[in-house]
């Protein structure tokens, strides 16, 4: 998508009232802590450019030492740190683009500091010009310049024209890689458990198999992977601080969801032949249980991407809501959530002011770095802090 005119004039008029975030240790880390509001006060939101001129950027992880890894969905993963911008080489990557598929998601392992491991999910292009969407587990060089792969961790996600690609990666705290897929717009894809396609799957970060966990993991094939179906198109994973995995999902016009995943449950999306999108997103028509949304946006969609839940301290009274960052929305939405995960509140921050929002991950300060999805390498990485 390129942005209009009246977009990027709006964007150079922010980029001039916003504050470039330069300084030493800004762009993740080990700096001084953001403010912190009463925490019976909903904070005010300061936003502070931490790198300009991205194209469409996908992800966005600490690595430590105040570096940033981005990946852009054209191919290219960032290396940010400071002032300085570095192109990591994916040595012998075949990332293959089209559509809504490229290189998306992105995850660092805890222990990164001793074994430098990092996790993309893409498409890939075979030696025979195939294609399919890959989990894979590359080393970061020491000097940060390249990535070699060890091992591909998933392959076989499908894809066609590249859209609804997913796919978001979590470590969860339990060490499982959890992986979020889009249907790729193949109509039985959600409700068979012999494709990858409209799922979340868990496995072993280290060996690829399948998490011992997952509620088919002694099956053969697909299956074994299988932690959640019925989905349309996961874009956000996060964790709660009680240990419960949600997921952000696409609707179609109408009707994207928040949902609170558990082994085995089947949320419901279910397209008629032919891909025909008139079904609801949790149709309880099919056989079985299907299990509603936490959150849902009803008509029109806003086509939410990533999520994450805030720290428990230092948000005022968002503290521990998800926030979710919105492409046709435009706008930052902030959901609180009670104990047994019912919702008790949305607000929205942001709307309209930097176009659209992609990728929202919780820095080691407590802070958010977001990213925006406009196109023709005009994107930018914001941070965001709370205030009093």
């Amino acid at each position: 998508m390129r942005p209009t005119a009246a977009l990027r004039a709006a964007i150079a008029v922010v980029l001039a009232a916003t504050v470039l975030s330069t300084a030493p240790g800004a762009e993740g880390a080990p700096s001084s802590p953001p403010p912190r509001p009463s925490e019976r006060a909903v904070p005010a939101l300061k936003v502070t450019v931490v790198a300009d001129e991205l194209d469409i950027p996908w992800d966005v992880q600490a690595i430590g030492g105040g570096r940033l890894l981005v990946t852009e969905r054209g191919g290219d993963l960032l290396l940010l740190h400071g002032t300085t911008r570095t192109t990591v080489d994916l040595v012998g990557a075949r990332i293959w683009t089209s559509g809504e598929t490229g290189l998306l998601g992105l995850a660092v392992d805890p222990r990164f500091t001793k074994n430098r491991r990092i996790y993309t999910c893409s498409g890939w292009e075979t030696a025979g010009g195939a294609h399919d969407i890959r989990v894979i587990r590359w080393r970061l060089a020491d000097d940060h310049a390249s990535a070699r792969r060890q091992r591909t961790l998933l392959k076989g996600l499908p894809t066609t024209t590249g859209r609804h690609g997913g796919c978001r990666l979590l470590i969860a705290r339990n060490g499982a890689l959890v992986v979020g897929t889009g249907d790729a717009a193949i109509t039985k894809a959600p409700q068979t458990l012999r494709n990858l396609g409209g799922k979340s799957l868990r496995l072993d970060r280290r060996t690829g198999e399948a998490w011992p966990g997952n509620p088919w993991s002694r099956a053969s094939g697909p299956k074994r992977y299988v932690f959640t179906y019925g989905h349309r198109n996961v874009q956000g994973l996060s964790q709660r601080a009680d240990g419960t995995l949600w997921s952000v999902e696409h609707g179609t016009y109408r009707d994207d969801e928040v949902n609170r995943l558990g082994p085995g449950r089947n949320f419901g999306w279910q397209p008629d032949p032919g891909y025909d999108e008139s079904p609801p997103m949790t149709d309880h028509s099919l056989p079985g249980r299907q299990w509603n949304a936490r959150w849902s946006s009803g008509e029109p969609t806003i086509a939410p991407s990533g999520g994450a839940f805030l720290p428990a301290r230092g948000w005022g009274r968002l503290s521990g809501a998800m926030v979710i960052a919105a492409l046709r929305g435009e706008h930052l939405l902030f959901l609180t959530f009670d104990e047994k995960g019912r919702l008790v509140r949305e607000r929205v921050r942001l709307r309209g002011q930097y176009g659209r929002l992609r990728a929202v991950t919780v820095a080691p300060n407590g802070t958010l770095l977001v990213t925006t999805s406009n196109g023709s390498g005009a994107d930018l990485l914001l941070r965001v802090r709370p205030v009093r």
